[in-house]
Order: C-alpha cells, then sequence, then structure tokens
C-alpha cells in the first residue's frame, strides 16, 4: 500500500492480527527484510513494515534523507492508520529513525528493540560511509539491492549518495543524555562486540542515558548482529521483550 505523507509516497505492508509491531529496517533495506528475522508474522501482532523514504517501493522526490525526516514519515503513517501506542524494532538506519521517534513523542513508544544503532557517528564510521559505492557489496548482496529498490537504478545512486553524506552530516545523528532520557519506553539495546561502524562503547553510552533500558551485547557479533544462524535467537528474545516478559 501506498499513502502520501510529507511530500512522500510511503511504501508500507500490515500483516498478521494482534497488537501493532513497527519493523523498521536499516539504511539500504526495505520492509520486507522482517522475512529474514521471522519465518511468519509472530503471533499475537500485527506488523507494520514501512519502506523508509527513497527505499523499496517509496519515493523520495526531495532528493534529501536524513533519519530524522524518515521519523517524521513513520510517525505520519501512524496517525493515519489511527495508532496512538506502538511497540517496535529498529535495525540500525532503522533504530536511528526509532530513537528519533521516541524522542520527539515518547508517549507513543511503549517498547522497542533498538539495534546496532548509535547515539552518533564515531569517526570509524564517518571513514566508512565517505566510501560508499557500489564496489563496497559483493555481486549477490548488489543484485538484491537492486531488486529491493524497484524505481530503478538511479535510486540505489541516490541511497549511495545520501550514505557519502552522513559522513559530513552531525545534527541530524546525535542522541545527547539529555535528549536519551525523554525515552520512556522499555528500550533493549543489542550491538555487536565486533561491529566495524560502531564501537561497543557507544551501546553502554546509550545503556547509561536511557532511563528504562537493558543491554545485550552479542558476542563476535558484527554490525546487525541478528541475521542468519542468530535470527532464531533473536526473534525470541526481542518478543519476549517486547510482550514485557522482562518485567
Amino acid at each position: 500500500m501506498l499513502v502520501a505523507i510529507n511530500g512522500v509516497d510511503l511504501h508500507y505492508e500490515t500483516i498478521g492480527e494482534g497488537e501493532p509491531l513497527l519493523w523498521l529496517h536499516g539504511f539500504m533495506g526495505s520492509g520486507t527484510d522482517w522475512t529474514y528475522i521471522f519465518k511468519e508474522p509472530p503471533a499475537g501482532f500485527q506488523l507494520i513494515a514501512p519502506d523508509l523514504r527513497g527505499h523499496g517501493a517509496s519515493t523520495n522526490p526531495s532528493n534529501e534523507f536524513s533519519f530524522r525526516e524518515a521519523a517524521h514519515d513513520v510517525l505520519g503513517l501512524l496517525d493515519e492508520l489511527r495508532i496512538d501506542r506502538i511497540r517496535a524494532i529498529g535495525v540500525s538506519g532503522g533504530g536511528l529513525a526509532l530513537l528519533h521517534m521516541a524522542t520527539m513523542r515518547p508517549a507513543l513508544v511503549d517498547a522497542m528493540v533498538i539495534v546496532s544503532a548509535p547515539p552518533y557517528f564515531p569517526a570509524q564510521a564517518r571513514a566508512i560511509q565517505r566510501q560508499a559505492s557500489e564496489a563496497m557489496f559483493g555481486a549477490t548482496e548488489l543484485e538484491l539491492m537492486r531488486k529491493r529498490h524497484v524505481r530503478g537504478p538511479d535510486q540505489l545512486q541516490q541511497l549511495l549518495e545520501h550514505a557519502r553524506g552522513f559522513a559530513d552530516s552531525y545534527d541530524d545523528v546525535n542522541f545527547t543524555p539529555p535528549c536519551l532520557g525523554m525515552i520512556t519506553a522499555d528500550t533493549l539495546i543489542v550491538f555487536g562486540d565486533r561491529d566495524p561502524l560502531y564501537p561497543v562503547s557507544l551501546a553502554f553510552e546509550l545503556y547509561s542515558a536511557i532511563p528504562k533500558a537493558y543491554l545485550w551485547v552479542v558476542p563476535n557479533g558484527g554490525h546487525g548482529p541478528v541475521f542468519g544462524d542468530a535470527a532464531p535467537r533473536f526473534a525470541k528474545t526481542a518478543l519476549s521483550f517486547l510482550r514485557g516478559e522482562w518485567r
């Protein structure tokens, strides 16, 4: 489905029945990435999976992207769906958008799982962002991205251009302790201890600043350490947390 929000045609899917569960994919991903984690829609939840602006089947005619803008788009979608309380999972860039949502509108987010999303971009991430190009990806991954972003080759190039722009952006991803202290959601922070972009020390900064935070450091985990063989354990743990079984 497509809905017009903030000058963007935002594509989203709703899957399953039950309490609303928002899935926010990583940068250069798409809403259907939830299928890499869950074999089927989680029992008791209606999964809401948008493509962030410029990703998948969503448009981005302004050729502008920030995680703050992406958060505003998703907030508009939830308003359109008349959802005033949400549980959510955000992976990498989706986690950054979710952090914006949880600080902009704290009462909206009841519980959330943030995966590999830092409070700010460290120098090592900026060095990688500056080099963003198709050459960074293997042939199989590149072909998957071309299929995922259905609006043609220019769409992928636009996303790579945005990625390079992150290297010199300092105001979008800049979650200070006072800002993070506004979050009221139960928050599970998931980080790999071998993330090439974000050192695990950033996870502890989030954990120290978010009032109702829990921390899961994945041993020998890289960036987004929740896919592949790690997916079943992550799915079980995340859903238990979001259902409030940890309380």
